[in-house]
């Protein structure tokens, strides 16, 4: 590992000293770092700071520090390219960043040493029918709802053109395995290992018993026809954190995206014969 690139939530108390540590484990490590712009208020190095989907292209591997949200912000950064992630959690609850700050140093030293393993996450991929926006990625979810309105809207699901059913709901949640312990569980969806590949489609709020989660096939292409009254637009978020809106007649297309988000993780101990703590 010749560089890194750090990706952080500003707003976090822990982060400047964090990423100070960081730095003075690269300079020390003969490591070339760079910085995301948003880090310039905080950190010295000025030169060393780029916008975040930038990093991509300078940094071997992307670090990132702070919470689930921070690592899914990372993720759109990295996008294609399929630089490794190292999720740092300073503090939060998060399933994406599993290393403590506490534990910084010894794993920046795992990784020069390349004692690490990447998992692949499945990609999801959104894109709005006959619209010229660019597509959509998310590595958690893509969302259709009612965008903030006390309504409900009606959505017509599809997988290869073939119908499927029909929801009456506040929104539609379409998730990868990563995103089944995020909103897709919080609305009663299934949890899934991260590591299978499959697309979970979960109501929000029905307004029927008879909907129910499905799960459909890796290589399915689902198509969700959005059928909304009033004024305002549904809206298509993808990972919580870009929205855009969706008129009513629309349809949206759901699939697997080609490439993956890749995600640094470390062997973990076998304690064959060990009793769990507490017996």
């Amino acid at each position: 590992m010749k560089s890194i690139g750090i990706i952080a939530n500003p707003r976090k108390p822990e982060v400047k000293e964090t990423v100070q540590r960081i730095i003075n484990w690269a300079e020390k490590n003969k490591v070339e770092f760079y910085l995301g712009q948003e880090l310039t208020p905080l950190i010295e190095h000025k030169e060393k700071a780029f916008p975040r989907d930038e990093l991509p292209r300078k940094a071997e591997v992307i670090i990132s520090l702070g919470g689930d949200g921070t690592m899914l912000a990372s993720a759109r950064a990295v996008g294609k390219r399929g630089n490794p992630i190292l999720g740092i959690n300073l503090k939060s609850f998060g399933f994406l960043t599993e290393i403590a700050a506490d534990d910084l140093e010894n794993t920046l030293n795992r990784i020069l040493k390349k004692d690490y393993r990447v998992e692949q996450r499945m990609v999801l991929k959104a894109q709005i029918v006959d619209e010229d926006e660019s597509d959509l990625y998310a590595l958690n979810d893509v969302v259709i709802d009612k965008g903030g309105v006390a309504r409900l809207i009606q959505m017509h699901l599809f997988d290869n053109e073939e119908f499927i059913c029909s929801y009456s709901a506040d929104g539609l949640i379409v998730s990868t395995p990563t995103g089944s312990t995020a909103y897709s569980l919080a609305s009663g969806g299934p949890i899934i290992n991260p590591r299978l590949n499959a697309i979970i489609v979960t109501p929000i709020c029905p307004h029927t018993l008879a909907s129910r989660p499905i799960i459909f096939l890796e290589n399915d292409r689902l198509k969700v026809k959005v059928e909304s009254t009033g004024e305002r637009d549904a809206v298509l978020t993808a990972d919580g954190q870009v929205a855009r809106p969706v008129k009513s007649g629309k349809s949206v297309i759901l699939e697997k995206a080609e490439h993956t988000i890749n995600l640094i993780k470390f062997p973990q101990k076998l304690h064959w014969g060990a009793r769990p703590k507490g017996e």
